[in-house]
């Protein structure tokens, strides 16, 4: 356990380190909600939207936001790179297991994760009135089944990619289509039913609707429930199966 915090605090050193993936990991979400929020026309009820405001929905997406880019575009490129200069190997000769570092990763990321999505709720209600969770214990449940769907596709991610650059080109094919279906662009409420179907199948998407039924004091739904843990279970078999440490 000493070994496992040494490696996470390392972890987030070095995270801190790298300004761009500060901004956009933990503050660029906020920051989206802040610029979102002062249109005005996103701060009225929309009957297409079933009566919510767009500010509403994009609190949701911007805490989706932030697990996407750390779980595809930040774990990955870190595993695969520390793979591709041996450091993983290298650590396998060692009392300390290569499998602590993925931990310590995993772990650190889960900490970040935990303050920009604090940061994306605390400007939403602060700024303008958005409701935090009216089930708190729901919003949990929903935040940690996504993270761990979302970082199971990470795994698999820094699995299969030989290095580092494929693993940030893998990783940014997956987060754009992804982060479209969780309504980043278009809301999910007023997509074609094709498209909110397709939505309703990916990860992100089901993350995002598990997390918005938990703020308006559901719990999340059988479907969204079913599709995360199949991510879960799917990708982190394959990943498990296929991971190389060197």
């Amino acid at each position: 356990m000493t070994a496992l915090r040494k490696l996470t605090l390392t972890e987030l050193r070095l995270f801190l380190r790298e300004p761009m993936s500060v901004f956009f990991a933990v503050l660029f979400p906020s920051v989206l909600v802040a610029i979102l929020g002062n249109v005005k026309a996103f701060r009225k009820p929309d009957p297409a939207l079933g009566g919510h405001r767009v500010i509403d929905l994009y609190v949701a997406i911007a805490a989706i936001f932030v697990l996407a880019m750390l779980a595809l575009q930040a774990a990955p490129v870190v595993l695969a790179t520390y793979r591709e200069r041996g450091i993983l190997r290298r650590m396998s000769t060692t009392p300390v297991n290569p499998v602590r570092v993925v931990a310590a990763q995993l772990i650190a990321n889960m900490l970040i994760a935990l303050v920009a999505v604090g940061l994306v709720l605390a400007v939403g209600r602060i700024a303008f009135d958005v409701s935090l969770p009216r089930n708190a214990v729901a919003y949990a449940v929903a935040f940690l089944l996504t993270s761990a769907a979302v970082f199971a596709l990470g795994l698999f991610v820094a699995a299969v990619a030989p290095n580092g650059k494929a693993a940030t080109a893998i990783g940014s094919l997956l987060f754009f289509p992804l982060m479209f279906f969780a309504g980043l662009w278009i809301p999910r409420e007023v997509m074609p039913p094709v498209l909110r179907t397709i939505a309703d199948l990916t990860p992100l998407g089901a993350g995002e609707e598990a997390l918005r039924a938990a703020t308006t004091g559901d719990w999340p739904g059988l479907g969204p429930v079913a599709v995360l843990v199949g991510y879960l279970v799917a990708f982190g078999l394959a990943a498990a199966r296929m991971f190389r440490w060197q």
